[in-house]
């Protein structure tokens, strides 16, 4: 399936960039911006390129799939399990806050799936929601992936502190 090259820079390499954002913060892998819009720019370029090929509509989900868990295991430093996991929740979570906004989204402003194939604008505008939620998720994600692990350390620290100090008889 044929992407307009409009759709592709202010949809495809967005959505792109919050999959990879995703599957960072699920990998427990830095986020380094550096790495990631590169990254997403990369792999929204080789879906585009993936879906001009006569192959049955789907793979360039496998091969997304495939290239986000490379660029964890290779730009990320991440361990295989969490890889292979992250790349596949990411992909999940797309698309279901893909069919979550659209089919919100295309009743209430009145957009056909013949509208959303043929104008590029509603269809770049219509698939900006699924992209804010995936970073609000990631950033969520984070946020709490960063709470959790301060409560460890506290909780660290205390139990260190607590084997430190020294008990009184009082006999």
């Amino acid at each position: 399936m044929k992407i307009p090259l409009l759709a592709l820079i202010f949809q495809g390499i967005p959505e792109v960039i919050a999959i990879i954002t995703l599957a960072y913060v699920i990998a427990n892998v830095p986020l380094v911006w550096k790495k990631i819009i590169p990254a997403g720019i990369l792999l929204a370029f080789v879906s585009y390129g993936v879906r001009l090929l006569p192959i049955t509509f789907g793979v360039h989900t496998i091969i997304l799939i495939g290239l986000t868990f490379f660029i964890l295991m290779f730009l990320g430093k991440s361990s295989v399990n969490p890889a292979l996991i992250a790349s596949i929740i990411s992909m999940l979570a797309i698309t279901v806050a893909e069919a979550v906004c659209l089919s919100l989204l295309m009743p209430l402003f009145g957009v056909t799936s013949e509208i959303l194939f043929t104008n590029t604008i509603i269809r770049i505008l219509i698939s900006w929601p699924q992209v804010l939620v995936m970073l609000i998720l990631a950033f969520v994600t984070y946020k709490f992936k960063t709470q959790r692990e301060i409560k460890k350390k506290q909780q660290s620290i205390d139990v260190q502190d607590g084997n430190n100090q020294k008990t009184v008889n009082k006999f």
